[in-house]
């Protein structure tokens, strides 16, 4: 059971709401080249992660992990905050 916890999908990402209770949206920059123009692009998605413990704020860096669904729309949590929003 633990070795499989492990090898699941960890992505990092930035919070961009926390208004839900336990629930963040954290949008996740992925960049990469083209594979016929090589020009370098990126592109964002938003995930829905569950917070247990509501550590993580709007602005914070975090690391999320696929997990089982949740809900209808949560298939992942929060690992760790990596950085807090400087402010």
């Amino acid at each position: 059971m633990d070795e499989n916890r492990n090898t699941r999908t960890v992505l990092e990402g930035v919070v961009v709401s926390d208004k839900m209770n336990k629930t963040r949206v954290v949008k996740v920059v992925r960049v990469f080249k083209h594979p016929l123009y090589e020009k370098v692009m990126k592109e964002s998605k938003k995930y829905y992660a569950h917070d247990e413990s509501e550590q993580s704020k709007a602005g914070d860096v975090v690391e999320i992990m696929s997990t089982r669904p949740l809900s209808k729309l949560k298939r992942w949590r929060v690992l760790k905050v990596i950085g807090k929003k400087s402010n």
